[in-house]
């Protein structure tokens, strides 16, 4: 996830070419007869449990040996040689050090696209593991911890299981599954291009085109449970960069110059008017904040220039770019106001991570069916976001979340993702090894 205590998520537009398409290819295979549908999912659960002790080595070994966003090339290199050891179609170094696997199935049909990211965060982990990470890298010029805080480990291990199940049922399946193990979803190093952006870019949804795709997220919610909902789950996020230029001058003599530090208070204070006056938000919610303020180094100084750095969230295009054309305005008319100069830029803008409505409600009893009283259907939108969005641009998907915490855990030992202190209870990735095996599935059969 991207960006703050947990990341980002978007919306994107509905694309009824796309999905009606979709339905025309399921009327033209064969229907499965309810009594093998429900072979095909008795074999699915049994195949899930007879790799299990494999997902939790992966996620384990994964977890020890976390790679930064554009270098994950130890992990790139296990994953490609898993996939070809099943017999899959691989290709590697796409997006720099994405992998991807192709499964054919052994009648004609759609693709459906399944996907993992794969990069940690520079986080040093306090967690106390036996498996504990102890990597380090350089990241912005600093030497940092490296930890799965996402909980990507997970998302790994359990896509490298559901390719070992469906692997298992080929001769079964009507179509394809195209496996996306994807670099950089935290965002690539400062320079270089990277995530699901890149990975479009280079093709990863084309030669096969996919029709569909479905991704999951380990989220603190209690062990087991899948969570849902149409259109919006997770916010767009823009990020924003203010540079306020003033004028130099003696601490003692502010008349002398134009301050950009009273400047900039007056430009923060004014950006929250945004939401709480001028957005409509009972369209959608959104949140502008304001994390970094930098300015001057000495007390009796006022310097020439301050930097700000924040972040915009958003579920609704329209408001989105409301939002954007008035926090330029805001900013240009308090400088010029001040007698300072100032410039925004925006960087970093993810889509809102959007659940396809039709798509959605044609997976909703599978995902009923796989989480059972767990199940969370029309869970509320979280804040953080997530660049499978820049997939959902492309073709209908669907993503969900994946609770990952022990039931009776106290609250205050629940720490959120991105959190050094994170932590992904092993027992639900049986769980998400049934899902995301069920959603292939069942897209492509019924």
């Amino acid at each position: 996830m991207r960006q703050s205590t947990f990341g980002l998520f978007c919306f994107g537009a509905v694309m009824a070419s796309v999905a009606s398409g979709g339905a025309v290819a399921a009327q033209k295979r064969p229907a499965v007869p309810a009594a093998g549908q429900g072979a095909l999912y008795a074999a699915i659960d049994t195949a899930a449990e007879r790799v299990l002790p494999k997902v939790v080595n992966w996620r384990r070994d994964f977890h020890e040996h976390p790679e930064l966003g554009n270098s994950e090339v130890r992990t790139a290199k296990i994953v490609a040689e898993e996939l070809r050891s099943l017999g899959f179609e691989v290709k590697t170094g796409v997006a720099k050090t994405g992998v991807v696997g192709l499964l054919r199935g052994g009648r004609p049909g759609p693709v459906v696209a399944l996907r993992s990211d794969m990069d940690a965060l520079p986080v040093s982990e306090e967690v106390d593991l036996p498996f504990k990470s102890k990597a380090t890298a350089l990241w912005a010029g600093q030497q940092t911890g490296v930890m799965h805080a996402c909980g990507h480990d997970n998302h790994m291990a359990i896509l490298l299981g559901a390719a070992h199940v469906l692997a298992s049922l080929k001769p079964q399946l009507s179509g394809s599954v195209k496996f996306i193990f994807q670099p950089a979803e935290e965002g690539p190093p400062p320079g270089e291009e990277g995530g699901a952006e890149l990975m479009v870019k280079e093709g990863v949804l084309e030669d096969p085109k996919v029709d569909a795709i479905f991704g999951l997220h380990v989220f603190p919610y209690e062990t087991g449970t899948l969570a849902w909902r149409p259109r919006g789950i997770m916010a767009a996020g823009d990020r924003i960069e203010i540079t306020v230029t003033g004028r130099q001058t003696h601490g003692a003599q502010p008349w002398a110059g134009v301050d950009p530090i009273v400047t900039g208070s007056q430009i923060v204070m004014a950006l929250q008017t945004l939401v709480s006056r001028q957005a409509d938000l009972t369209l959608a919610p959104a949140i502008l904040t304001i994390g970094a303020f930098n300015g001057g180094n000495r007390h009796n100084i006022i310097p020439n220039e301050v930097k700000m750095l924040g972040t915009l969230r958003t579920y609704d295009k329209p408001m989105r770019e409301m939002l954007i054309e008035r926090i330029r305005r805001t900013v240009a008319l308090i400088a010029q106001s001040a007698g300072a100069t100032a410039e925004v830029a925006f960087s970093q803008r993810l889509p809102v991570t959007y659940n396809d409505p039709a798509l959605t409600t044609r997976m909703d009893a599978t995902l009923r069916r796989v989480a059972g009283s767990k199940a969370m259907p029309d869970m509320n939108p979280v804040t953080p976001s997530e660049d499978f969005s820049y997939y959902q641009e492309k073709v209908p998907g669907v993503f969900f979340f994946l609770g990952v915490t022990p039931k009776g855990t106290a609250p205050a030992d629940i720490y959120a993702n991105h959190s050094p202190r994170f932590f992904a209870d092993e027992a639900a990735l049986v769980t998400g090894v049934r899902a995301m095996s069920n959603m292939a599935v069942d897209y492509l059969t019924r």
